[in-house]
């Protein structure tokens, strides 16, 4: 229940931030100017409080982002620092070195 509610947090989060990032006004064009300049218009002349939502939106999204890592299992399955090698590959045996031939020796006569 609780990684439901994480991935809908994450998933609205990210929605919400690109849209208001894509409507913030430029210094100079950009998608807000594209539609109409609707980005002035809605969020007014002086933008500062946009950038605070925007700073929020983005820590939500991180934060988000990291409790569903840190809800998705077991932390070390996988992890390309364990000291197995047959742990990051399971079902195969591990990788020896080939053996060396001997060195060929010329046959005197």
């Amino acid at each position: 229940m609780i990684e439901f509610l994480l991935y809908t947090l994450f998933f609205l989060s990210a929605l919400l931030l690109v849209l208001v990032i894509l409507l913030q006004e430029g210094k100079g064009g950009g998608l807000s100017d594209a539609f109409g300049g609707g980005g002035a218009q809605t969020f007014g002349v002086r933008s500062g409080g946009i950038n605070k939502f925007t700073f929020t939106l983005f820590a939500v999204f991180i934060m988000s982002a990291m409790a569903l890592h840190w809800t998705g299992g077991d932390l070390d399955s996988g992890s390309v620092m364990s000291t197995d090698p047959a742990a990051n590959a399971p079902g195969t045996a591990p990788i020896s070195a080939p053996a060396v031939p001997a060195p060929v020796v010329p046959a005197s006569n």
